[in-house]
This record gives structure tokens, C-alpha cells and sequence, in this order.
């Protein structure tokens, strides 16, 4: 149980953090709605959820410096850098002022977004690191099978329930009518932060390839 503990407060404490997931449910919830939105947060839960199964089955530890780990990293770094210039080039739109209904239709928006979590959560370095992790601390405690299921329920449950909330506060009325006006600084602010987790990610490949 104290094990259990451990692991679920970690995992909630790492969910806490923004990141690149946080960004992309922000941006599609404000300019899209919460039912595109809820598509991102499906995304990103079965991206997490693969990674669990993963851990879950023996996933091999990764290293910072494994061929691995940097091909993720370039891979991430290059997907998340794409986001950053989409969400810099929405800002600059007119109609990007202009926040869609949360009832709007959007013609294969909840299924492209949804896509767009998946890869999100599977090119995110932090998550191949942290599942990677929790799947050394599992064979070496040699954890019970139940121990196990119940851990990758809790943490798939968490995560889409995390993320699935902050669609709702963040697409509540009454903060989107005090937000809307500041849409364009919001999405340029996402953008930014995109680029620069880009430019770390991509910059620690450059480092480490220039120093073999």
C-alpha cells in the first residue's frame, strides 16, 4: 500500500506541472470548446495509458543518453515545435478572436484533436522517462500483479479525469468571457512555450551529439 501511495502521489505531482499536454487542451479548449477539447484529453490518456501497459509488462529502463531517448526527444522536439508555429500563426488570424461555441460542430475536429493528444503524450520525453522509471521500480520490488493493475487504473483514470476537468474550468462561461478578449496573448504565450520546450529538447540532442 505504502508503495502504491508513492507512485500515486508522484504520478499526481508530475501531472500538476504544465507541460506540453496542458498547453494543447488550453488552446483547443478555448478556441474550439470543451467537446473538441474532451478529444485531446482522450488523446493524451491512451498515450499515457500505452505507456503504462508498457511499464506494466517490463518496458526497459531508458537512459538520458540511449539512442532511444534521442530519437524521442528529436521526434517530440520537432511535433511540439510544429504546434508552437500552428498556435503562433492562429493568433495572428482575425477569426482566431473569435472562440467557437463549447456545443459548436467541427467536422472531424474531436477525432483530429484526439490525434493530436495521442502524439502529444507518446512524443513527450517526461512521459517516456517517468513510465520508464516506473516500470524499473516495479520489477525491482517485485510488485503483485493486482498491485500493478490497480496502479495503471489509477494512473489512466487520473489522467483523463485531470485533464478532462481542466476543460471544464477552463471552458466555464464565465472565465472564457474574461479570457476571450485575451485569446490572441493567450495563444501566442502557448506558442512561445511550445517553442522553447521545442528548442531544450532539441538543443540537448544537438549537445549530446556534438559532444560522441
Amino acid at each position: 500500500m505504502s508503495l502504491f501511495l508513492l507512485i500515486a502521489s508522484t504520478h499526481f505531482l508530475a501531472l500538476l506541472s504544465p507541460g506540453p499536454d496542458f498547453f494543447l487542451i488550453t488552446h483547443s479548449t478555448l478556441t474550439h470548446g470543451r467537446r473538441v477539447a474532451s478529444g485531446v484529453c482522450a488523446g493524451v490518456a491512451l498515450a499515457n495509458g500505452i505507456y503504462i501497459a508498457l511499464a506494466l509488462t517490463g518496458f526497459a529502463r531508458l537512459s538520458l543518453n540511449s539512442p532511444l531517448f534521442l530519437l524521442m526527444q528529436t521526434t517530440g522536439g520537432l511535433y511540439l515545435l510544429y504546434l508552437g508555429v500552428k498556435f503562433l500563426q492562429a493568433a495572428r488570424r482575425p477569426s482566431s478572436r473569435h472562440r467557437l461555441p463549447a456545443t459548436a460542430s467541427c467536422p472531424g475536429g474531436w477525432w483530429r484533436h484526439a490525434l493530436l493528444g495521442l502524439l502529444s503524450g507518446l512524443l513527450n520525453p517526461k512521459n517516456a522517462l517517468f513510465y520508464a522509471s516506473l516500470a524499473s521500480v516495479l520489477a525491482s520490488r517485485h510488485t503483485d500483479t493486482h498491485v500493478q493493475m490497480l496502479l495503471g487504473l489509477w494512473m489512466f483514470l487520473t489522467v483523463l479525469i485531470w485533464d478532462l476537468f481542466l476543460t471544464l474550468l477552463i471552458g466555464h462561461p464565465h472565465w472564457q468571457h474574461h479570457i476571450e478578449k485575451y485569446l490572441p496573448y493567450v495563444q501566442r504565450l502557448c506558442g512561445l512555450l511550445l517553442c522553447l520546450i521545442a528548442a531544450a529538447a532539441l538543443l540537448n540532442v544537438i549537445t549530446h551529439l556534438g559532444g560522441a
